[in-house]
């Protein structure tokens, strides 16, 4: 059981896995998308101070005070924004530790050719504000007045370093303050605003695993439902299908973007018939041993079509809940007249035992008793099978493995019958298949087959083969084939075997079979004739599949 509901589980946990992969995926990509980004700004912003420097030589600021303290400073610069663009492609050496190494040469290096273009006049300091706010959308609060304080302090010390250089530049320590309060003024925007996004982010967060969540949980109950689904697109082609419908489609091999017509004919053949005339769909079946559907169409997407929902179900189902009804109203029918027929039945049996041990009876006289002491037996018979039908028990299903059990029903049939062992091979594959059944409802089916096998597909020369075959391959449920070498059931015949007192021995009551798929349907199971074309007649039972909790 363990195994059963691992196997289950499995693809559900690897598409969770895989959801979670996408999800760390995009979160890490949303990070260093940024980060990217910014970086790229780095590299035009200082490849453009680069050019306006050499261009424009004497009629700009840039580099005025001191011109190879700014060109070492802006070649430095442009040279470690083209090396971190290669450090971000390789995710070196953390998406942290390169953030803050950015920020500080951001600050360093602007600082240092502000400086160099005779300082805070130059204009110079408006871009730390932009590398500050730039790099503090990706910081943490507490870490966005760090490095508000940073600049500051960058922007004091290369005033107190101008002053001490010139006289000229010492009443600039107002500007420095300035700038001092545009950075704290940064960091508090900065501070609501990310905030905000940091609030929204983890709401659309929870929203996404709230709505992966309940995807899963939509896609389990789909994958496990009973009832067949499968959505079409405006082509007919399949764009999802859950288990069950694989099963009674008998396929485990249908890929999304697959054509209907490809893997389902008739179905294909009843949504065209249902879109044309809007007419009731009827029963189809897929595989010759697979279940009887039916199928329900819906269209969606308004006026213009733009796809088709297809619904499967397993008229089994149907039959079972309707032979419920019927086998209720039969038992209260026949608990009523089952004393009425019973006795003047019983005294006709002790009459007719009486009449048959008198001397003075002629030889036509006792043809006659015969004949009536058979028909009596044969209605007896039939009130036996009507009050078994009308009280049968509730099942009891217990994991059968099918050759160990196989082997030891053939012994007791053939010893009670008198059949030679040699005339049955059995043949199970895999050796350790089980099956849930009920073991005295499986004896009685089995029993009846083998009996009929023997009755009506004894071949002329009177040497009987009866094969049983089975198994349990992968996509498929547990199956076993009872299968004789005699002369076969007419097609005609082979569609009314399972009605009951349908039968073509004068002698049988024609609830033998009817018994039987009765009894298979109660264990979740389906009996089926199987036409073939080497001759003599297979009756396949097809059992529960425990794995796909399917039949």
């Amino acid at each position: 059981m363990r195994g059963t509901l691992a196997a289950q589980a499995s693809p559900q946990n690897t598409r969770l896995i895989m959801r979670n992969r996408q999800t760390q995926t995009m979160a890490e990509a949303l990070t260093w998308r940024p980060l990217q980004l910014f970086n790229y700004y780095r590299i035009i912003l200082s490849a453009l101070l680069f050019i306006l420097f050499v261009s424009l030589g004497d009629n700009t600021l840039l580099g005025n005070s001191h011109p190879l303290l700014y060109w070492v400073g802006n070649l430095l610069y442009m040279l470690f924004a083209i090396g971190n663009a290669f450090l971000i492609q390789a995710r070196l050496p953390g998406f942290r530790t390169l953030l803050h190494i950015q920020i500080l040469a951001d600050i360093t290096a602007l600082t240092v050719m502000m400086h160099a273009s005779g300082g805070l006049p130059s204009g110079l300091g408006v871009l730390v504000v932009i590398a500050v706010a730039g790099g503090g959308m990706m910081l943490s609060v507490r870490q966005i007045y760090l490095y508000a304080a940073i600049a500051s302090i960058a922007m004091l010390l290369e005033q107190i370093a101008a002053s001490l250089a010139s006289p000229a530049h010492a009443g600039n320590y107002t500007q420095a303050g300035f700038y001092g309060l545009a950075f704290f003024s940064v960091a508090i925007l900065l501070h609501i605003l990310v905030g905000r996004i940091r609030t929204s982010e983890a709401l659309a967060r929870q929203r996404g695993i709230d709505l992966a969540n309940m995807q899963q949980v939509n896609d389990y109950i789909i994958q496990n439902m009973q009832l067949g689904i499968i959505v079409l697109d405006r082509e007919n082609r399949i764009r999802l299908i859950n288990r069950s419908a694989r099963y009674m489609l008998a396929s485990d091999d249908i890929e999304p973007g697959t054509a209907l017509a490809q893997v389902c004919p008739a179905l294909q053949h009843q949504l065209d018939e249902w879109h044309m005339k809007q007419r009731a769909p009827g029963t189809i079946q897929p595989a010759e041993d697979g279940p009887m559907i039916l199928p329900r169409f819906a269209d969606f997407g308004g006026e213009e079509r733009a796809g088709t929902l297809v619904f499967l179900e397993d008229t089994a189902e149907i039959t079972r809940q309707s032979q419920q009804l019927k086998l209720a109203s039969l038992g209260r029918l026949s608990a009523s007249i089952a004393h009425e027929i019973r006795n003047p039945l019983g005294a006709i049996s002790h009459a007719t035992q009486l009449l048959g041990e008198s001397d003075y009876l002629q030889k036509g006289d006792l043809r006659l008793l015969e004949i009536i002491r058979k028909h009596s037996q044969r209605m007896n018979t039939i009130i036996e099978n009507v009050l078994q039908l009308s009280r049968r028990e509730q099942t009891h299903p217990e994991e059968i493995i099918l050759l160990s059990w196989l082997r030891r029903f053939i012994e007791e049939f053939a010893t009670i019958n008198g059949l030679d062992p040699d005339s049955f091979e059995i043949t199970i594959e895999p050796e350790d298949t089980r099956v849930l059944f009920d073991p005295n409802h499986l004896h009685q089916i089995v029993w009846n087959l083998c009996l009929n096998a023997v009755k009506y597909g004894t071949p002329k020369d009177g040497k009987l083969k009866l094969r049983l075959t089975g198994g349990h391959a992968p996509g498929r449920a547990p199956w076993l084939d009872i299968s004789d070498n005699g002369p076969g059931i007419p097609s005609k015949q082979a569609e009314q075997i399972f009605e009951p007192f349908y039968t073509i021995n004068k002698e049988g009551t024609g609830l033998g079979l009817y018994i039987c798929r009765e009894l298979s349907q109660c264990n979740k199971a389906r009996l089926n004739y199987i036409h073939t074309t080497t001759g003599g007649s297979t009756f396949r039972l097809s059992f529960h599949d425990l794995e796909r909790n399917a039949f």
